[in-house]
């Protein structure tokens, strides 16, 4: 009654054996595409662990510099700048995870936020009223009057090429790991577990147990039975190619530390045009929102200060150098793996599963 291993010599095999075998065959498959895909899986893991700490760390790098913009230029509005700093960083982390926003909408609510502090604090340093419609009025003329010139545009361009590119790449990397989980747990067919089944155990049924299979039956076996996986090869080579043009443009004209380290520049510059330009912007203020209530003996609005470039800026490039080190690693072992899944059938008959260095082999009838 046996289904896989017929043979017409006496046989120590039963059919419940050969479904336990069936099993087998499932399991070791698993367990042989997992061992494979471990080495790999495990670099995407590692690149996207480093990326995401130095990511991080290059944040909140980046909103310190910027709050210390604040508490050293601008102190009058320090305080209440506090928030919008911090919103303005934590949507641009959002953004590069994955988050459904942009970059245009995180840098111009920042300015939104910014402008009633910089019209009350420093350009009409006497205002005292600051009610809710006040500052609701002053947050909507600021998309109409363009207190900051050019500078929130710039930076909503500098920002958007180096957060696009690394907001790519994590995707991508997230990508990898998914196809390579999908891979690991692909379904194997009936006719495919009876093949491996023929290939590997049937000899232990004619009491053949040192009896390995042939290298070219073995292949023929595996080939049909992933050759669901293998017909991802060209996509998976076109996703290293994808990886690799990522992090060239992340090291060039996209380069997240520079973008990231200029945002407190950006901000100073924007804030001294909006003080220069402080007597029209009242003017267009006062039509618009009316005007607020004064202390008495208005203090001087004259009070831009410049912002030395911080030291520390020296320090940390050096230390994020080792990112780049980091991508240059690792897109030199992910082009390693370009034939990964073309080849995954030869991997897989490698080693002890094969008989390579003996005369006799297993061919699924017979000992050849």
């Amino acid at each position: 009654d046996l289904q896989i291993c017929q043979h017409r010599t006496p046989t120590c095999c039963t059919k419940k054996m050969e479904e336990s075998y069936q099993a087998a065959v499932r399991r070791e498959r698993t367990q042989s595409i997992q061992a494979l895909n471990f080495e790999l899986k495990y670099m995407i893991v590692g690149h996207i662990t480093a990326f995401q700490e130095a990511f991080e760390s290059l944040l909140r790098f980046a909103e310190n510099r910027t709050s210390s913009l604040f508490e050293t230029a601008y102190r009058p509005m320090a305080k209440e700048a506090a928030e919008p700093v911090k919103e303005l960083f934590t949507d641009i982390s959002l953004y590069v995870l994955g988050a459904e926003t942009t970059v245009e909408s995180a840098v111009l609510r920042f300015f939104d936020s910014l402008f009633p502090l910089v019209y009350s604090r420093l350009i009409n340093p006497g205002i005292t009223d600051l009610s809710e419609d006040y500052t609701e009025c002053l947050r909507l003329t600021r998309q109409d009057i363009n207190p900051f010139g050019r500078y929130s545009k710039n930076m909503v361009t500098e920002l958007s090429k180096s957060l696009w590119a690394s907001r790519m790449l994590s995707q991508a990397l997230s990508l990898g790991i998914e196809v390579i989980n999908t891979t690991e747990h692909a379904a194997l067919t009936k006719e495919c577990s009876k093949a491996l089944v023929k290939m590997q155990y049937c000899p232990h049924c004619q009491g053949l147990t040192l009896i390995r299979p042939c290298v070219g039956y073995c292949l023929n076996v595996m080939r049909g039975c992933l050759a669901s996986v293998s017909e991802l090869d060209a996509q998976w080579r076109e996703y290293i190619s994808t990886l690799e043009y990522l992090t060239n443009e992340m090291a060039a004209s996209h380069d997240l530390e520079i973008a990231l380290t200029g945002i407190r520049n950006s901000i100073n510059e924007a804030i001294l045009h909006a003080q220069l330009n402080g007597p029209q912007l009242s003017a267009t203020v006062d039509k618009v929102c009316g005007q607020p209530k004064q202390q008495e003996g208005n203090l001087s609005s004259d009070n831009i200060v410049p912002v030395k470039e911080a030291t520390e800026t020296q320090t940390f490039a050096m230390a994020h150098a080792s990112l780049n080190n980091k991508r240059r690693e690792f897109i030199k072992n992910m082009k390693r793996s370009r034939t990964f899944y073309a080849s995954i059938a030869e991997r897989l008959c490698d080693g002890d599963l094969v008989m390579r260095d003996s005369s006799t082999c297993w061919n699924g009838e017979d000992v050849v």
